[in-house]
């Protein structure tokens, strides 16, 4: 063999290299496309499970009783279309004699003998690959389905360049193109403003003392949906306990957070109502008894007296208790009208409208009293509530105001509404003689609870007015100082 020709192999070294191929279980084969003459070396029998001459060696038997039928399609365009000097690569399930259908990798070559077009090709067994290919391909499936259900995505920081990695999962919360890189501070800004500075700190924290957080915020996504989400972050260190990575994962959480903001407002909406009928209860069972037990000392009384003038007197006392049970009574109907009457329609109604109606029903006592009243329900004109409650509010409020005028001024109440996002405030302001709240606060709303000297105060208004209020799932507020005056926050809806 000259030096111009020593890639060229003898005939003895091919047979060599041909047991070595066999040796190893690489299978042979070739494929004459004009004669349909088929060859199988040694290995390709072995690589399957036989010995040579166990199976019929044809290309009709390798296509109908070894190849699977799913993958013939696919080992058909590797054999008919192969190019000079590529190798197209197919992979193919074969019918071994032992283990079933197992992975194959067939790469195919064409060749023009003086016999005609011949294909011919090389197996190779690659069965524990292509398994485990899948079921990696199924785990990662997987995690992604979990990810996209739990709306869960993990990210990393490599804390030398600062460099910062999403997963899909990750970006579908930003509602961005996966393809979009940004900069920590980039993804900082998509926070709302009062929670960037809380991310910035963790992360600096994690950074310098290996200090993991999980913090949950509001986030504004590239579409403008402010929502809850999770962001954990745990620090990976290095031999020398210093941060070189922080791994952590990214979830939205909005609906099980409202979920909960709405069952946490509702069990405590829940206890301070049961509270209240607990104190309704109370005075129900303390006011009736108390009446009760008044009107039968009152009767005894009667009974045993014999002088016409000691009766006439004890017949005005039972008259007089009478007189308060039947009151009582009718505030105790009165609050329990409140409940009944949520089930009632809500209807548009014009705050302008039923505060006129109100003030011309209290025209006498606002003249009497010189009061001056400004209103201002612009922001708000209109709510969708019952109608029957909102004149109530306006006449329990406006009747306060009148009535606890301070002596030494001219009264001015100013009334307006607020609309704050999908809720709605209503604001009702004096400068009487306001209330001690260090001292009276907690006990502001209670029943037949007064604080001033007034002969006519019943202690029954303002109870009314904030059982009105959270019966339709409002709140009141009460900000008050002594000779300077109030201010009732009333949030409706």
């Amino acid at each position: 063999m000259s030096f111009s020709e020593d890639h060229k192999f003898s005939g003895e070294s091919i047979a060599h290299f041909a047991r070595i191929i066999d040796s190893i279980h690489l299978g042979i084969w070739e494929y004459n496309t004009d004669t349909k003459h088929v060859k199988w070396s040694s290995g390709f029998y072995t690589a399957l499970g036989y010995v040579p001459g166990e199976i019929e060696c044809s290309y009709n038997y390798f296509f109908e009783h070894l190849l699977y039928y799913h993958d013939k399609p696919t080992f058909l365009k590797a054999t008919y279309h192969p190019r000079h000097g590529e190798s197209p690569v197919a992979h193919i399930r074969l019918l071994t004699k032992q283990n079933g259908y197992q992975w194959f990798e067939s790469t195919t070559q064409k060749h023009d003998s003086k016999d005609g077009p011949v294909i011919y090709g090389v197996l190779t067994n690659i069965n524990t690959l292509k398994i485990n290919e899948i079921k990696a391909a199924e785990n990662e499936f997987r995690c992604a389905e979990i990810g996209r259900i739990a709306k869960i995505g993990s990210w990393e920081i490599e804390t030398a360049t600062m460099n910062l990695v999403f997963t899909k999962e990750v970006y579908d919360i930003f509602e961005l193109n996966n393809h979009v890189k940004m900069t920590i501070e980039e993804a900082i800004s998509f926070f709302e403003p009062q929670y960037r500075p809380v991310m910035s700190h963790a992360i600096e924290q994690a950074i310098k003392f290996c200090k993991p957080y999980e913090l949950e915020v509001l986030f504004r996504t590239a579409r403008n949906n402010v929502i809850w989400v999770r962001a954990k972050g745990v620090p990976v260190l290095d031999d020398l306990g210093r941060c070189t990575i922080i791994r952590g994962v990214f979830q939205d959480i909005d609906s099980i957070k409202k979920k909960g903001i709405t069952l946490q407002s509702s069990i405590n909406l829940l206890d301070d109502q049961n509270k209240r009928l607990q104190n309704f209860a109370y005075i129900v069972s303390h006011n009736l008894r108390s009446h009760a037990g008044n009107l039968k000392f009152m009767v005894n009384l009667f009974e045993e007296s014999n002088q016409n003038d000691d009766r006439t007197e004890v017949f005005s006392h039972i008259k007089t208790i009478s007189e308060s049970l039947s009151s009582t009574v009718g505030h105790l109907d009165e609050i329990v009208k409140i409940q009944s009457e949520i089930s009632k329609e809500r209807k548009v109604i014009d705050f302008d409208t039923i505060f006129n109606n109100v003030a011309s029903a209290l025209r006498t006592n606002i003249v009497a009293a010189g009061a001056k009243i400004h209103t201002d329900f612009s922001d708000c004109p209109q709510i969708d509530y019952i109608p029957a409650y909102m004149e109530s509010i306006f006449q329990n409020l406006l009747t306060n105001a009148l009535k606890y005028k301070h002596p030494d001024r001219e009264p001015v109440i100013n009334c307006s509404t607020q609309k704050a996002g999908n809720e709605v405030y209503l604001l009702f302001e004096d400068n009487g003689v306001g209330i001690d709240m260090p001292r009276y606060g907690d006990q502001l709303f209670g029943m037949y609870k007064t604080f001033h000297r007034n002969s006519d105060s019943k202690g029954i208004g303002l109870f009314i007015t904030r059982n009105q209020v959270e019966a339709l799932g409002g709140s009141i507020q009460v900000d008050s100082t002594v000779n300077v005056g109030t201010k009732f926050t009333v949030r409706l809806v």
